[in-house]
């Protein structure tokens, strides 16, 4: 779909901006999935156009300033031979801009000019999001949401309409857990150019401390550090992501009982965030991202308490918070798992709000299915982008499957690899469900036994991030990096842009 952004202003209301863009009241509702005529200021709307048509007296600059790109961009998508318009002149409007390192390694200044401190050196293919050109220097922004300048001499520079989606691309990192869970660190140093955030699954809170947070699993700091260093050199905003799972496999009572530790009283509450905030200090974190799933139900109002507290200390600091939060679809209380979780109160306080799709089929009892299905991220999303603002959601989806027993109603995880194993082993064509979006095939194993596997492919996480453009969300989240198709990195590389922070 064709579009433009557009941040509403005082004085805006759906009538006068659908006449401005020359479209109308309707078009713009149904772009944006709207219910109601309602419009607020800030809110960024999609409008379903392709082309700005100049006004009386408006100039490139006014215009760029309008839909905060710059002159410059506007000038090279539409071929522009001067800067002179004309009144009613179509024009291509840029939706993103970035500039290519084309050197081994580039430094980023804090001014215009290489007598200036260096504040970040970049790697070659790192994307830097210009934010404006000035002469022979971009000001771009880095992980860290702090703005530089590179030399235009040092990059190339693409800028992007919108026949191509633009999706947010966070990562889930984690260790090792044996051959069906694997490592993440080869997929991660080999597609940095496709990532734009990092959430590494390697800390949680502290079963003895619930106002620390501790280890999950067995590292260093210092190789912590190295994982950091390499997503800053490639601008990739790195985050640890604090849970608190695993505790006791199969128990989640524990889960829920040291979360509510940790959330008891105002002085346990800001212990845990001064560990939060001294982890990310630390270890040279840009934020963090946190993953609070089993909790009780009654702890509902300690957990919004918390992230408006936590994101009120963050936001003073410059740090980005980003929160994970199980699926819901309605207000009511009809899952425990998700009763918790004030979707409202917590988009309010978070940076980045990541709503967590793979629980459609898969846990015990769940039956055969895809994790996650077209139709529930669309229901999920349809509840969502009424109580969130649509430029901070990302959809997490899983990037594996599950080879389901139907004659012991039990599942067992399947890597990419794994699926195509079995493909492969009991020769069984992958079908593409087109109802979910989905691969799946199924087998008899040699025990008699009837299975069937239902995993993800680049095909369906494609389809997903379609799925995410059409909203108007932020992007998508990875879970868990490692278990994916090799052929996801070149497709996102061939047919979607993976923007840096912006």
């Amino acid at each position: 779909m064709n579009r433009i952004y557009y941040d509403v202003r005082p004085g805006d209301s759906l009538y006068t901006i659908s006449a401005f863009f020359k479209t109308t009241v309707d078009a713009i509702k149904e772009a944006n999935k709207m219910e109601t005529d309602e419009v607020y200021v800030g809110q960024r709307l999609i409008i379903p156009v392709m082309y700005y048509y100049v006004k009386p007296g408006e100039t490139l600059y006014t215009i760029a300033e309008l839909f905060k790109t710059t002159a410059q961009s506007i000038i090279q998508l539409n071929e522009l031979e001067s800067d002179r318009l004309v009144i009613d002149q179509p024009l291509l409007i840029p939706l993103y801009t970035q500039a290519i390192v084309t050197s081994d390694q580039v430094n980023i200044y804090r001014w215009a000019g290489s007598m200036y401190p260096v504040l970040a050196t970049m790697k070659k293919g790192t994307k830097l999001p210009v934010m404006l050109q000035e002469d022979k220097w971009y000001n771009v922004m880095l992980h860290d949401g702090s703005r530089g300048y590179v030399n235009a001499n040092d990059v190339e520079i693409e800028v992007v309409d919108g026949q191509k989606p633009i999706s947010t691309i966070l990562g889930f990192y984690t260790l090792e857990e044996g051959p069906a869970l694997p490592s993440s660190f080869e997929s991660f140093v080999r597609n940095t150019d496709e990532l734009s955030e990092i959430g590494l699954f390697m800390y949680r809170i502290s079963r003895s401390d619930p106002t620390k947070v501790d280890k999950f699993g067995e590292f260093t700091d210092e190789e912590v550090k190295k994982l950091v260093e390499i997503g800053h050199e490639n601008n990739i905003l790195m985050m640890p992501t604090v849970h608190n799972l695993l505790y006791e496999r199969g128990n989640q009572e524990i889960n829920k009982e040291v979360l509510h530790q940790m959330l008891a009283t105002e002085e346990s509450q800001n212990a845990f965030i001064a560990s939060l905030v001294s982890l990310v200090e630390i270890l040279d974190f840009d934020g963090v991202n946190i993953d609070f799933e089993d909790a009780y139900e009654e702890d509902e109002q300690l957990i919004s308490d918390f992230y408006t507290k936590l994101g009120a200390v963050f936001d003073e600091k410059g740090y980005l918070l980003s929160a994970d939060l199980p699926a819901r679809i309605t207000d009511e209380d009809v899952n425990p798992f998700s009763n918790p979780y004030d979707y409202a109160t917590i988009g309010k306080a978070v940076d980045e709000f990541v709503v967590m799709l793979y629980n459609e089929h898969g846990w015990p009892g769940s039956g055969p299915g895809p994790v996650v299905s077209s139709g529930w991220m669309e229901k999920v999303l349809d509840y969502t982008i009424t109580r969130v603002p649509k430029e901070k959601i990302l959809a997490a989806v899983s990037v594996f499957g599950f080879d389901f027993n139907l004659d012991t109603d039990t599942a067992n995880y399947a890597t990419y690899d794994r699926a195509m194993e079995l493909a492969d082993q009991y020769g069984k064509e992958v079908i593409f469900d087109e109802e979910t979006l989905t691969p799946m095939f199924s087998y008899t194993a040699e025990d008699g036994s009837q299975h069937e596997v239902w995993f993800e492919n680049a095909e369906s996480i494609k389809a997903k991030i379609d799925i995410a453009w059409d909203y108007g969300i932020k992007g998508i989240a990875l879970w868990r990096l490692g278990m994916e198709d090799p052929e996801m990195w070149t497709m996102m590389r061939e047919e979607v842009v993976v923007p840096k922070r912006t």
